[in-house]
């Protein structure tokens, strides 16, 4: 009687491993394939090489391959290491994702993008990568942000998913990593794991020997499991044989530069090496010739990184909420013909390599796009479907984040003087106390300038997120503070240490909130205005995969006055002009703050809006009165004629910010000899001059060819009229005024360091106060 057997456990573990493997095997393939015809079969109109990294993408496919085939949860979010973008559109190419068309176009326009991108690629990306380190830390803050919804009801805690970072080990190398380290200890982080790929190569050379098991010090320090791969299954049996431990004790004291050197020279090499160094301890000789040259190398590379039993247990080992570093160690190129050399990071497996390595695997030439090509049509299958069985694949549409109300207008403060930052401070506080819905999806946050930057009044009605209760020592000891703040999980401001990385890197995070879980968060961040720099990367990077977040940055210019150059910025405009995604405002008056917060609260949560700059000051100035409301349209596209000119309108003043009291002195002075002088309220540089180059784009390209509200503005002013132009930072910022009709300017502004002072000197020093536009004034109608 014939019998038919049940798989037992095992016999299924042991077929999703072999699965796991063939999946390695594809994933190294298609990634340095897609490679190589950007490099090698596609066409060159420009000779230059395309590039991509072969290298570094073997080192990852096996854990890649693990990761995502077996350990990865529909609700889980994963920064891929940028190096091995293509091992990431090769999964997709298996899941059905990807497309041929995207592959063959890699690194090429409209094509699968160099580096995993949000707003870029068409497959599923949850956080871009490119630029080191920051890929990493985003999912540290992504894992606050995911307990800050779970605390306030947005998100359900059995709907919490792992945010993953893949890392290469040159990455350890990058400051951002630790301020994140830090900030993350703080706040008690959880379901975060990051995976670096130990392949002790960087871009140059091998990495210091000096680093081992400091990482490791480092991440228990801060509360993270670290688990370190070091051994493949193959390796660990060896060393439980005769001479196994001798042989364990090298690899573990081996330098990384001369274990490279030896992957790359192969068995033959290893052997004689061993030989030479342990040939001659107890029983090491016989267990060596146990082993030809290829099963001598083979072992010798056995490493955790490349073992797919390793590491599925050690992922299934890790299914609690601490953070993980797993550190698993790889060999740069595994399997590729340069394995191990130092200068392969960058390097390209030549066609006579490439067609070696297709034969080695039984793929036909013309199959090598086929996605299990060289496998037979049994296993084939058997692959495919284990591919399409996997959680990945049947993974839900994900959730679309409902559009936050925003109030019909924001409450202007009162005061005949008043200074934006205080304003905006005013601002939110009435809106915490509104009952608005609007208010509780607000988070704020800052690098310990939360006082300083008039944040302080929304914490002390909102408090601040703690996951467990924060008591205000000083309140319960009944000690007089103006700061009433008390942690606890319904608290709506994160404040963070002084590190302005982790300052956008967290805004980037609350700004993914809508895409990444489903439930819309409006983050708004402040910083002094000169520390932008400080984290700048970083807030570029945010900006890159759409992060949509409010970044108040005050004070600013040299009106900071006493705090001296150090805190005094300069070039801060120029940034605001130039960062793709953010829209920068500088407004001078509180009824023109008002309007612009409310429409950021809109634009950030507009299909084609963003994130938005505001560039605020601690200066009191006389708040102008109003006539009517015809002004706000004006204002909000990025300018309005304040006063407009009038007679010849041959002359105007135009200027930005807190300088207007400046600007408004010397038009008094000026209206005897330059009557009908127009005054010009410039509210956003960049917005003008956007639309400015968008209509001339339009223009250019056969589109339509109306005007641009620069243009518009000017236009108010005859054909050869002056300009003068002033702002406290770069005078560049508006001195392009003068290219939209050809009118005359004469720019001011500030170009050097500042020093500490009062106003009067300052502005005096730096041709900023009124005296400085009557000259400007001057030198355009008297010059001649």
């Amino acid at each position: 009687m014939q019998t038919s057997s049940i798989p037992s456990a095992s016999d299924e573990a042991s077929d999703r491993i072999s699965s796991l493997e063939l999946l390695d095997t594809r994933l190294r393939w298609l990634s340095a394939w897609t490679i190589h015809n950007a490099n090698h079969i596609r066409e060159s109109r420009d000779g230059l090489k395309v590039g991509g990294h072969q290298a570094s993408c073997a080192s990852m496919t096996a854990i890649m391959a693990a990761l995502y085939f077996h350990a990865l949860r529909p609700q889980d979010k994963v920064a891929v290491k940028p190096h091995a973008g293509p091992v990431l559109h090769a999964i997709h190419y298996l899941l059905g994702n990807q497309t041929l068309d995207q592959l063959q176009r890699f690194r090429g326009l409209g094509g699968a993008q160099s580096y995993p991108s949000r707003t870029k690629d068409q497959i599923p990306v949850d956080f871009s990568t490119g630029s080191v380190g920051l890929g990493v830390a985003i999912t540290a803050f992504a894992s606050l942000v995911q307990d800050y919804l779970i605390a306030h009801g947005q998100m359900a805690e059995q709907d919490a998913g792992r945010m993953i970072a893949l890392m290469g080990d040159a990455e350890l190398d990058e400051g951002n990593i630790y301020e994140c380290l830090i900030e993350g200890y703080k706040h008690d982080i959880r379901n975060c794991w990051w995976i670096v790929d130990y392949n002790r190569q960087s871009l140059d050379s091998t990495t210091a020997d000096r680093m081992f098991r400091r990482f490791d010090d480092i991440f228990e320090t801060c509360g993270w499991r670290v688990v370190t791969l070091k051994h493949g299954k193959r390796q660990r049996a060896a060393f439980k044989r005769p001479g196994g431990k001798s042989l364990e004790q090298w690899i573990d004291n081996c330098p990384n530069a001369e274990f490279a050197a030896l992957t790359y020279q192969g068995g033959a090499a290893w052997r004689a090496r061993l030989t030479a160094d342990i040939g001659g301890k107890p029983h090491v000789a016989k267990l060596l010739d146990s082993f030809d040259d290829d099963a001598l190398a083979a072992l010798m590379t056995n490493l955790g990184g490349h073992c797919m039993e390793t590491l599925v247990e050690a992922f299934d080992q890790a299914q609690d909420d601490r953070p993980t570093l797993f550190i698993a160690y790889t060999v740069k190129g595994f399997g590729l013909p340069f394995a191990g050399h130092k200068d392969n990071h960058a390097g390209l497996m030549n066609p006579t390599q490439m067609h070696g390595l297709r034969d080695s695997l039984g793929i036909a030439e013309g199959e090598e796009w086929a996605p299990y090509g060289g496998l037979g049509e049994n296993a084939a299958t058997a692959l495919r479907d284990f591919v399409a069985n996997s959680p990945l694949a049947r993974q839900p549409e994900r959730p679309s984040a409902q559009a936050i109300a925003v109030p019909e207008s924001l409450p202007v403060p009162d005061g005949e003087e008043q200074s934006t930052q205080a304003a905006f401070g005013r601002i939110l506080l009435d809106l915490s106390k509104s009952g608005h819905p609007l208010a509780d999806r607000i988070v704020t946050t800052s690098p310990d300038v939360t006082v300083s930057t008039n944040l302080g009044g929304f914490v002390n009605q909102r408090g601040l997120f703690r996951r467990q209760e924060l008591k205000d020592v000083f309140a319960g000891a009944k000690i007089p503070s103006a700061q009433k703040w008390a942690g606890h999980v319904a608290g709506q401001h994160i404040e963070l240490g002084i590190a302005e990385n982790n300052l956008f890197l967290m805004l980037a995070a609350l700004g993914l909130a809508a895409p990444l879980f489903g439930s819309r968060l409006l983050p708004v961040g402040t910083v002094y205005d000169p520390f932008i720099a400080r984290g700048l990367d970083a807030l570029n990077y945010g900006c890159y995969q759409d992060a949509r977040f409010l970044l108040v940055a005050t004070p600013s210019g040299v009106t900071l006055g006493p705090e001296g150059g150090a805190h005094q910025s300069i070039n801060s405009p120029l940034i605001g002009m130039g960062q793709p995604g953010l829209t920068y405002f500088e407004p001078a008056f509180v009824d023109e703050l008002t309007h612009l917060m409310r429409w950021s609260f809109q634009h950030m949560q507009a299909p084609d809006g963003g994130s938005v700059y505001l560039r605020l000051t601690t200066r009191s100035i006389r708040q102008h009165q109003r006539q009517d409301d015809g002004w706000i349209g004006d204002m909000l596209k990025g300018g309005y004629w304040l006063r407009a000119p009038s007679g010849s309108r041959d002359a105007a003043i135009a200027f930005t910010g807190a300088i207007a009291p400046e600007a408004l002195e010397a038009a008094e002075q000026l209206a005897e000899d330059l009557p009908g002088l127009g005054i010009l309220n410039i509210t956003s540089p960049d917005l003008l001059h956007r639309d400015w180059s968008a209509a001339r784009a339009a223009r250019w390209k056969g589109g339509p060819a109306g005007p641009s509200h620069v243009e518009t503005l000017l236009s108010a002013l005859s054909p050869d009229a002056g300009l003068v132009t002033i702002i406290d930072g770069a005078p560049s910022t508006l001195s392009w005024l003068g290219a939209v009709r050809g009118q005359r300017v004469s720019p001011l502004g500030n170009d050097r360091f500042g020093q500490t002072g009062d106003l009067p000197d300052l502005y005096r020093t730096y041709r900023l106060d009124a005296q400085a536009v009557i000259e400007a004034a001057a030198d355009l109608f008297l010059g001649d």
